[in-house]
């Protein structure tokens, strides 16, 4: 077993690999920013390091800093999280001429699949479903002009080293196309210091569902069911669940095959996820593979029993997988909503600041991933995230209830959250009998 893990982030996540690793035995590091001085990670970690003032680039995305922090605590491991730099290959690549274990996969497997465009390309030769569209990266705009002639409009133009719902742009007539196609390199360079682009046919009306797997470094896999994530806002993950409600047990299996598939062609190694798009007409299309744990992990831990943090952790000991395929179970049904600091009367605007009472919900089938408490300020300089409700019922309509009557007990004063605007979707008709895609909180006027 790993003996000292450093983790490189930050809120929740660090809280939740803290406490993954203190249940194993292991000792743990924080580093933190000046803004996160009195942060819950600084305090639970065993050790804790500032490695920066408040901005990212000078803190949580400074390989130097971060790595220096390693040597001088002695760690022989890195946990990344999400975020930030857990799919940054040259990252895990340091990590590794350090001599310092990163929990993760290698750092060649996270420069293939960061390229969104070269994954689909190993995915087509790997005989799994894509959309149809470019054959990687595009040359030009003229290029980009030719391949929309030829699959038809509309399209959705989108930054190959992209993620997180940026710089991808909808095009539904040849006269927009220059337009989104300069404006979407304009952003992924912004965004991902890269403005490389390709272009895909759009998917009308689809829904969003991922395959979580785990795999070993001896070969071996598996996959956790899927999480459905298709409540969105403006290409970003508002609430998950699993099961999905667009997936027959026929279908369930076909797309966790098509994910060990990539998982074994992609020789990958510790928790993962496949990310597909459903069609109306149950078709599924690869869309992405992320290389990190996801923010709704706990999904699939709440129906499953499996805690997947653990598993990260065992893999990266260069133990063997402890579970076989039919050893995974799925019981009852699981909903997570993403609770931020953030105004949706005001555009959704975060709304950082201090809380000055705090009131989380409990009872049976509940649980709470957070790193906020009463007198905690929230920085302006991080993601507006502040904590991750995660309720199990023994089916959908019991997980729906037990979710608004925990949304219902939970009191944050002193900043603006989304708990109403959450609230809404959950009382939605269409949410409660599971007819919605992508477009749903647009087409339902909910934000």
């Amino acid at each position: 077993m790993l003996n000292k893990v450093l983790i490189a982030n930050r809120g929740e996540i660090a809280v939740r690999i803290i406490r993954a690793c203190r249940e194993l035995g292991i000792k743990t590091v924080s580093i933190y920013s000046e803004a996160d001085k009195d942060a819950l990670h600084t305090r639970l970690a065993d050790e804790a390091v500032c490695i920066g003032p408040a901005s990212s680039n000078k803190s949580y995305l400074n390989i130097k800093n971060i790595l220096e922090a390693a040597c001088l605590t002695h760690v022989d491991s890195i946990h990344p999280g999400f975020g930030f730099l857990s799919e940054n290959a040259d990252f895990a690549k340091m990590c590794e001429e350090s001599n310092i274990k990163f929990i993760g996969p290698s750092y060649k497997i996270i420069d293939l699949m960061g390229n969104k465009s070269n994954a689909k390309a190993f995915m087509k030769n790997a005989k799994i479903p894509v959309v149809q569209g470019s054959d990687g990266s595009i040359k030009g705009y003229k290029e980009a002009c030719e391949i929309c002639e030829k699959i038809g409009y509309p399209v959705m133009v989108k930054a190959a080293g992209g993620g997180g719902g940026k710089a991808i742009r909808l095009v539904t007539k040849k006269e927009d196309l220059e337009d989104s196609y300069n404006l979407v390199k304009q952003e992924a360079k912004a965004f991902f210091g890269d403005d490389e682009i390709y272009i895909e046919k759009y998917i009308e009306n689809p829904r969003h569902v991922e395959i979580q797997v785990l795999a070993d470094e001896y070969g071996n896999a598996i996959y956790l069911g899927e999480r459905d994530c298709t409540v969105q806002r403006r290409n970003q993950k508002v609430i998950e669940e699993s099961p999905s409600t667009v997936l027959d047990e026929k279908l369930r299996k076909k797309m966790g095959e098509a994910a060990l598939t990539a998982i074994k062609a992609s020789k990958y190694s510790s928790a993962g996820t496949i990310e597909f798009l459903v069609d109306k007409n149950k078709n599924f299309y690869f869309m992405e593979m992320n290389t990190r744990i996801q923010v709704e992990h706990p999904v699939t831990e709440m129906v499953t029993g499996i805690d997947i943090v653990k598993e990260q952790l065992r893999i990266a000991s260069g133990e063997k997988l402890r579970f076989s395929q039919n050893d995974v179970k799925s019981r009852g049904h699981s909903i997570e909503c993403r609770i931020n600091a953030e105004c949706p009367e005001k555009g959704f605007t975060p709304s950082p600041g201090q809380i000055t009472e705090l009131n989380f919900p409990g009872g049976n089938g509940v649980r709470i991933d957070t790193a906020v408490y009463t007198g905690y300020k929230i920085p302006a300089s991080y993601d507006s995230m502040i904590a991750k409700i995660i309720v199990h019922g023994e089916d959908r309509k019991e997980a729906i209830q037990k979710m608004k009557r925990a949304l219902d007990e939970c009191v944050i004063v002193g900043v603006n959250t989304n708990i109403d605007f959450l609230y809404k979707i959950l009382e939605n008709k269409h949410f409660q009998d599971g007819s919605y895609d992508t477009s749903f909180i647009k087409k339902e006027n909910l934000a």
